[in-house]
């Protein structure tokens, strides 16, 4: 996420509903139009089941009340509005409390192919949808307990978990390489990059791996880590996931296979 923005928050009224106006309406109208084929070709059976289960408009910008109607019934789950940026420390205690943390604004039609932090768009076509499942929504909230028990300096360690799964992460169904972060879901260039280029190195899911592996966030990725289904990661849940960072910081960072960021 940068570091600053020109986006900011919209604020929402006493009942947590957001007047979006008609522009912003037609940007996640198009939005919608353009993404929804490349997610029903190359993302996995249980987004596409949570996508279904949520049942998005088309037309207009989500209503995050009407969301967590939809979650608190399936997962306990709910979504939050807030501002574009907001700590880790925050980010970990709204996960932790079941409460998924969603950018209230979204994107402006000069960033409408690519925009370097999360929008609403990104965070309700690409996040919501999993949450729905049970098994996916414990991971989430299981790295939002670690992250709250854990030192400042393990943030960063602890969050390339998160990056490497719910963001990034693939699965494979009947042989076939599928999408199934969020990350994914909601880019129409990563998406079909991450499961059919052959440039990207895949590997199987590994806790350890995957904490040790650096990224950036403003390139395709040249990584990504396959799990085989969502009860594996229900398994990674139970983990001990702060012995897990202190055990992968003993054996260091592997090297990036990305090129150094150019000031």
């Amino acid at each position: 996420m940068p570091k600053s923005t020109e986006y900011r928050a919209k604020i929402p009224d006493p009942q947590g509903f957001i007047a979006y106006d008609r522009d912003e309406d037609a940007v996640w109208r198009d939005l919608m139009a353009r993404q929804m084929p490349e997610a029903q070709r190359h993302m996995s059976r249980p987004y596409l089941e949570g996508l279904a289960k949520l049942d998005l408009p088309t037309d207009r910008v989500p209503q995050c009340p009407d969301l967590s109607d939809r979650l608190r019934d399936l997962t306990g789950w709910r979504v939050e509005p807030v501002p574009a940026l907001i700590p880790f420390g925050t980010f970990f205690a709204m996960l932790a409390d079941r409460a998924f943390p969603a950018a209230s604004f979204i994107r402006k039609r000069k960033h409408f192919d690519y925009i370097e932090e999360p929008d609403i768009f990104h965070e309700i076509f690409g996040h919501a949808p999993l949450l729905t499942d049970p098994r996916f929504a414990a991971f989430s909230q299981a790295i939002g307990k670690a992250g709250l028990l854990a030192d400042k300096q393990d943030y960063a360690w602890l969050i390339r978990l998160y990056w490497f799964s719910v963001e990034f992460g693939l699965t494979r169904e009947n042989g076939v390489i599928k999408g199934l972060g969020s990350g994914l879901a909601s880019s129409v260039s990563e998406l079909s990059w991450s499961v059919t280029a052959p440039d990207p190195e895949r590997r199987d899911f590994d806790v350890i791996d995957i904490l040790r592996t650096p990224y950036r966030i403003d390139i395709l990725q040249p990584v990504y880590f396959v799990i085989p289904d969502l009860d594996q990661l229900f398994q990674a849940a139970e983990r001990d996931l702060l012995a897990d960072v202190a055990k992968a910081r003993s054996l260091g960072l592997f090297t990036p296979k990305y090129p150094a960021k150019v000031a």
